[in-house]
């Protein structure tokens, strides 16, 4: 059977053109990463219960929250917190592996359980849920020069002019604005006036969810005799201070009004002022962007980036954005690190190769059987799901050494054969294939062995593991099946009789000649070296003492 691809050399060559272009299609479409996903699913549950410390928070949101949540399918474990702003944050993990996308469907479904027992006001503010990104790829603040642009205004420009493009990019998990400082309208009591009145914030309150609503009050003339029908039109929600001031609070009968301007100052301003942040010693306000798991890295940021780019025209005077943290740079170089590696691992192994081979086209064919077996691994990388990261390119890394034995074994086998009278390369590489093929399998299914299981360790070490030994499993095997098609064929084509030596009077010639005599000496004072320690035994056993003795004051000295 084998035979058939030294017969047909254009059959062997169509297979690892197949491998090559089917590579290269992962190469474009696999995603670009540092690292493999290692974070386990999170669901992340927020509910705010306004004017409420962190210890009424806690026993009349978290815990009825935490009840209802707690044992849903696949959950590990939850952290929660409380904060004296009136915030609730419940954080709920799921094992490695679980689908986030169920995970949120069954958190949402156990909060839907615990509403009826949470308090109205959190209940009437919604408590959230969505799928918490672990990984953020962009940082960048927009600030402003211009004193007439504040906090506030930059927060609300970048809710609504950039925010929303961003988070509409492929890939984009999530964009926030930090802070929280919408606009609102902010009623600030006073505390004396409303003493004198007999009022409470209570009362306030009853007469703001009275006046400050949305209603359909209707149409007159409907079902009666009347030849007009009109539709009442009602203001509705309130939008200045002046509106908000006219609200009234309590009336007697003589026809007296007192209104909420009476007892209040009322302001448009910022729902918190918790935290502020300033850029370059202006104001301003991040934004940060995170990634869905599996998407490429890179082209989020670059997209993004472009995104403010384009937002950056239409900035209001004296508005700017910098960008505060960029992944990309860090992984970009790491990277570009690893990828000239690569190339130099290839270049190193295509001279040793050339300097024991001593013949060019010798050489070659492992050095065309190299790229297709690399290559062709991104392509199964894809039907994996794995992405381009660090782990997965140092396993191509160290593929490189591994890949080629097999070319050369097949290399050597059929150069044995034409030292032994061959006339006919094609006739030496099918009679070497029929001998070396089992040997050929045999390395395969051994190397395969090694790294393969390492794929079946659990947790976060397993994911790294098992990217790094498959990649190199595959590797191994797509080189095992160049060396039984393309590799033999080659062979045939490119090793002839007359091409064995190179003319000893040429400069590559008389290189050989003496890179030869010297490797004959070394390889002469290895073997006496071994001999003479075989013979004194105790010299290579004191040695050993010696150096571990070392190790182990030195590890003793050196400070933790």
């Amino acid at each position: 059977m084998l035979k058939l691809f030294i017969k047909r050399p254009v059959l062997a060559t169509v297979i690892s053109v197949l491998i090559v272009t089917l590579g290269i299609i992962g190469i474009i479409s696999l995603p670009v990463s540092q690292y493999p996903d290692i974070a386990p699913p999170t669901i992340q549950v927020r509910a705010s219960y306004t004017g409420a410390n962190a210890d009424v928070v806690l026993k009349s949101v978290v815990v009825p929250l935490e009840q209802q949540i707690n044992g849903v399918e696949n959950m590990d474990y939850i952290t929660s917190t409380a904060g004296n702003d009136g915030s609730a944050n419940i954080t709920v993990s799921f094992k490695i592996g679980s689908d986030p996308n169920m995970a949120a469907v069954n958190v949402q479904n156990a909060v839907a359980r615990a509403t009826p027992l949470l308090p109205q006001e959190v209940t009437r503010s919604g408590v959230t849920v969505k799928k918490k990104q672990t990984s953020t790829l962009l940082a960048m603040s927009v600030y402003s020069e211009n004193p007439a642009f504040d906090q506030t205004f930059l927060q609300n420009y970048a809710d609504i002019n950039i925010v929303p493009v961003i988070k509409r990019v492929p890939g984009v998990g999530d964009a926030s604005a930090s802070g929280n400082m919408d606009y609102s309208m902010r009623v600030w009591l006073n505390a004396p006036k409303m003493a004198s009145y007999g009022l409470v914030p209570a009362d306030i309150t009853a007469a703001l969810n009275e006046q400050n609503i949305q209603a359909a009050p209707g149409q007159f003339g409907e079902g009666s005799d009347q030849p007009f029908q009109y539709v009442i039109k009602y203001p509705g929600t309130l939008i200045d201070t002046s509106q908000f001031g006219e609200i009234v609070i309590r009336s007697d009968l003589r026809g007296r009004l007192l209104r909420l301007r009476d007892v209040a100052r009322i302001q448009l301003g910022a729902y918190s002022y918790l935290t502020t942040t300033n850029t370059n010693g202006h104001p301003g306000v991040s934004i940060y962007v995170s990634q869905v798991a599996g998407s490429n890295a890179r082209d989020v940021i670059r997209q993004t980036l472009q995104i403010m780019d384009d937002a950056e025209k239409s900035f209001p005077k004296g508005v700017h954005y910098v960008v505060l943290k960029n992944v990309d740079n860090f992984l970009s170089a790491s990277i570009e690190k690893v990828i000239h590696t690569l190339i130099e691992a290839f270049i190193l192994v295509f001279i040793v190769v050339f300097l024991f081979l001593q013949d060019f086209r010798s050489t070659l064919i492992p050095a065309i059987s190299v790229p297709v077996a690399i290559i062709g691994t991104f392509f199964f990388l894809k039907l994996f799901g794995f992405t381009i990261n660090l782990l997965t390119l140092f396993a191509l890394i160290l593929a490189i050494g591994i890949v080629v034995d097999d070319a050369i074994v097949v290399v050597e086998a059929v150069h044995a054969k034409l030292d032994t009278g061959y006339k006919s390369g094609r006739q030496a590489s099918i009679d070497a294939l029929g001998e070396i093929s089992g040997a050929i399998i045999s390395i395969t299914l051994i190397m395969a062995a090694v790294f393969i299981p390492v794929s079946f360790i659990g947790g976060s070490a397993g994911l790294f593991y098992k990217q790094f030994g498959l990649t190199l499993a595959i590797a191994i095997t797509l080189s095992a099946i160049n060396a039984l098609t393309l590799s033999p064929a080659l062979c045939a084509l490119f090793l002839k009789v007359e091409d064995e030596a190179q003319p000893k009077r040429s400069f590559l010639g008389r290189f050989f000649v003496a890179f030869n005599v010297a490797f004959e000496r070394l390889t002469g004072r290895y073997v006496k070296a071994i001999t003479f320690f075989n013979k004194k035994k105790w010299i290579p056993i004191s040695m050993l003492v010696i150096f571990t003795i070392s190790l182990y004051f030195i590890a003793k000295s050196t400070p933790t």
